[in-house]
């Protein structure tokens, strides 16, 4: 006697469970350890590198693949990796506590990093070190969200740590070199968007160099192309204007 696989059964091994029930029916994929929040976060574009398999289950540990007609009317298609990515986008990973625990450590200190990328101590200029930001976090009881990417968390921290330490996002150095024409009506403008004005030149163009919060930059550089056509230059100075060293707890 021959012993055989079932054809519409696939086994996998160290494998990571994406779930989603849809239309009363239950959809699995099969993906590759840590790399389910990598590609949520944006940090993997490759999707043959999430997944191990193009392929649709109802129970990816007993192989059992879906069949073609639940898969259609789940999800209006029979495409498969595309209906791999709707899963993958918003199904629920399916993780042991352990490694859910590991996993959310380690999301909580790339928050704490980005976080100090992005920020300074307003008095100082100096940046904080991550063993203080993530005591700072843990201090306003911060709980890291697994369907949110780090780099909006970091947001949401830095707003939160403003209510209970001296912290403010680094400045951007630019120099802008704007129109003589368009120079002093755009000057009017730009100054809510500038932090603070740290030289400002008039000859035949205004030159301004000037210290911006990052989030202000990409509504700079519209403003000033839209306004002049173009004919305006914006130069980055540096991206993070920070005095050296870390900013140490006392």
């Amino acid at each position: 006697m021959s012993i055989f696989t079932p054809t519409n059964q696939i086994r996998l091994t160290n494998v990571a469970i994406v779930r989603m029930k849809r239309a009363g029916k239950r959809f699995e994929i099969a993906c590759y350890k840590n790399k389910v929040m990598s590609w949520r976060s944006g940090a993997e574009k490759d999707l043959d590198e999430v997944l191990q398999t193009h392929t649709v289950f109802t129970n990816v540990s007993k192989g059992q693949v879906s069949k073609k007609e639940d898969c259609v009317a789940a999800f209006q298609t029979d495409e498969l990796t595309e209906i791999c990515k709707q899963i993958l986008a918003k199904g629920e990973l399916q993780v042991s506590d352990k490694e859910r625990h590991a996993q959310l450590e380690q999301m909580f200190r790339d928050i704490a990093t980005i976080v100090v990328e992005k920020c300074v101590n307003p008095e100082t200029k100096r940046p904080y070190t991550v063993n203080l930001i993530e005591r700072a976090m843990k201090d306003i009881h911060y709980s890291v969200k697994a369907n949110k990417s780090t780099k909006q968390q970091a947001l949401e921290v830095i707003r939160l740590l403003k209510e209970s330490m001296k912290i403010e996002r680094a400045h951007m150095r630019l120099r802008l070199r704007l129109p003589g024409r368009d120079g002093k009506r755009l000057k009017e403008k730009l100054k809510p968007l500038i932090t603070v004005t740290e030289s400002e030149e008039f000859a035949e163009d205004l030159d301004i160099v000037c210290l911006i919060d990052p989030g202000c930059f990409r509504e700079i550089d519209e403003l000033i192309r839209r306004e002049t056509k173009g004919k305006a230059s914006l130069e980055v100075l540096s991206l993070k204007e920070v005095e050296e060293g870390d900013e140490k707890l006392e």
